[in-house]
């Protein structure tokens, strides 16, 4: 028999476990999977025309059964009135590094986002994230879903992986827990891109000192090792009479690159450095994703023909020139499209800001990108860039139910999500902010 759940009624089951609130979780865990049912809901696939009243089907597997006008509800399905409020698919904040800092001002201890050393390959931001980061309850009851994290620092900042906004282990959360290899190549000017050189470490600067490698010679020279490091381990698998190679954590970790298998993650603003980190990509031959690309607007002629994706992170910058007009960068992603650029909106924030996603898109779309581009930018684009495709950013068949169901449109500020599902379980929508709200509402 079908039953219709009201919203109380369907998390009851995925309330706050007494436990997690006592380690001081602010997350409250997502329910269990099974069969669930949205009815009588504006749905917007993305991927094809909107659908005014119809129905979407979480499998027990925590995928998408079906979608469509007229679709037929299982029988022991859970049911969610979907009347006056519409369902997308849940954004992705590519550009983060949520559950790997936490107060990034005054409390050093919570902050671990960057190593020291400037070589760090091996290092895993799948190893380091927080799932009970207070992050991640504001940021996906907006809508993200999502994420890829990443680290940050030094020249090679090490492995950033892409997970769900919801679970109570880090493996529970995770979608790739190997995504992409950050880089940071010196900038010609002397001064280290990205981030700094983690944990006070030097920035890194293009100049050779007379006689050593210049610090781009020497990721190139790694890079160059990591392939042959990889010849040796092929060769020893075929003939075991070989001697058997000295395992190296660092080289182990860079072949997924040299193969092409991981692309490489490129911080980069300016016109230069981006033409610089495309150029390093094609001489390594090596798979490059821009991050930031600020000036990406001014060369999308070069970005178009070398057919490198950006991760867009400027659109609410200040415009950096001051002959720039002052929707620069608020035009920006418009600029992109009209071109035929492949980018995706992210929101630029390390941390709990990335809640503010929507909102970038959304002004994005007031600045000349079409409603529709501003949606998949957020949703389609940067799965389909992080080799997610075929699993996230719109509703169809087969894809994991990653959903957002509003009161209004999902890159409105005046929208509120009345249900979420990650990973095709319900997740309670309290926060951290809820929790302070309920407890100083009555604060005499």
């Amino acid at each position: 028999m079908n039953r219709t759940f009201c919203l109380a009624a369907l998390f009851a089951t995925a309330a706050v476990p007494p436990l997690s609130a006592q380690l001081g979780s602010y997350n409250p865990a997502p329910g269990a999977r099974g069969v669930y049912v949205i009815r009588n809901a504006h749905i917007v696939p993305v991927a094809g025309p909107e659908i005014a009243n119809g129905t979407i089907v979480i499998g027990v597997d925590g995928k998408i059964a079906a979608v469509g006008a007229n679709v037929a509800v299982p029988a022991d399905a859970k049911i969610i009135d979907g009347t006056g409020l519409s369902v997308f698919p849940g954004m992705m904040e590519a550009g983060t590094a949520i559950g790997l800092a936490e107060i990034t001002e005054g409390a050093n201890a919570t902050v671990d986002d960057a190593e020291v050393g400037r070589f760090n390959p091996n290092v895993q931001a799948f190893f380091g994230i927080d799932p009970h980061s207070a992050h991640i309850g504001v940021s996906r009851v907006v809508g993200i879903t999502h994420v890829m994290s990443r680290p940050s620092g030094g020249l090679i900042s090490g492995q950033a992986a892409i997970i769900n906004m919801a679970g109570y282990t880090v493996p529970e959360m995770a979608l790739v827990p190997r995504a992409g290899m950050v880089f940071n190549l010196p900038s010609a000017r002397g001064g280290g891109r990205g981030q700094g050189g983690g944990f006070g470490a030097p920035a890194a600067t293009a100049a050779a000192t007379p006689g050593r490698m210049t610090p781009t010679d020497s990721i190139k020279q790694l890079l160059r090792d990591a392939e042959v490091y990889g010849k040796t381990l092929d060769a020893y698998a075929k003939d075991k009479t070989l001697p058997r190679p000295k395992s190296d954590l660092v080289l182990a970790s860079l072949l997924p690159v040299v193969r092409g298998e991981m692309p490489a993650l490129f911080n980069a603003a300016t016109s230069a450095e981006i033409k610089e980190a495309v150029a390093f990509a094609e001489e390594m031959k090596i798979k490059p994703i821009i991050i930031g690309g600020r000036d990406a607007p001014k060369i999308t002629d070069f970005l178009k023909q070398h057919d490198v994706p950006v991760l867009f992170s400027a659109t609410m910058d200040l415009p950096s020139r001051e002959d720039d007009p002052y929707d620069a960068n608020y035009s920006a992603p418009a600029k992109l499209a009209a071109a035929g650029v492949r980018f995706a909106i992210i929101s630029g924030e390390p941390n709990p800001d990335i809640r503010n996603l929507p909102y970038v898109a959304g002004m994005a779309a007031s600045f000349g990108l079409s409603k529709a581009d501003a949606l998949k930018a957020v949703t389609l684009w940067p799965a389909q860039i992080t080799g997610l495709g075929d699993k996230l950013g719109t509703i169809e068949v087969g894809k994991i139910a990653n959903l957002v169901v509003l009161n209004g449109d999902m890159l409105e500020a005046r929208s509120d999500t009345k249900y979420l599902f990650i990973d095709g379980r319900p997740v309670p929508l309290e926060t951290k902010h809820t929790q302070l709200y309920d407890t100083f509402k009555n604060r005499p």
